[in-house]
């Protein structure tokens, strides 16, 4: 199972919630199920919103391109270094800029 298919511990823990309620009936379990929804409702509407998640994304790729580039180039010099952190950088900069002017719907 590949990391993308699996659930995150915020959708495991509202799963067992569910199992839980649907085994009991009882209304503590469905309170505890109904803030759990509740909660991961909630940061998906901050992520979307906020356009947190593809920050995040964009964030990741950049550091491991950094890296990717240099594992590739050992022996690479400061200067080309910096250079390339300074272009991965500024990529990163525009992503994220061209994410606030998107119209959120």
């Amino acid at each position: 199972m590949s990391s993308s298919e699996r659930m995150t511990n915020a959708q495991l823990l509202q799963q067992v919630a569910l199992l839980r309620w649907l085994s009991s009936q009882s209304d503590e379990d469905r309170g505890l199920l109904t803030a759990l929804t509740g909660i991961q409702v909630g940061k998906e509407l901050f992520n979307r919103i906020t356009g947190q998640d593809k920050v995040d994304a964009f964030k990741r790729e950049c550091i491991l391109g950094i890296s990717e580039f240099v594992r590739q180039n050992k022996r690479a010099t400061k200067a080309e270094i910096n250079a390339e952190v300074e272009k991965r950088v500024l990529i990163f900069a525009a992503q994220v800029k061209a994410l606030e002017e998107t119209p959120l719907f």
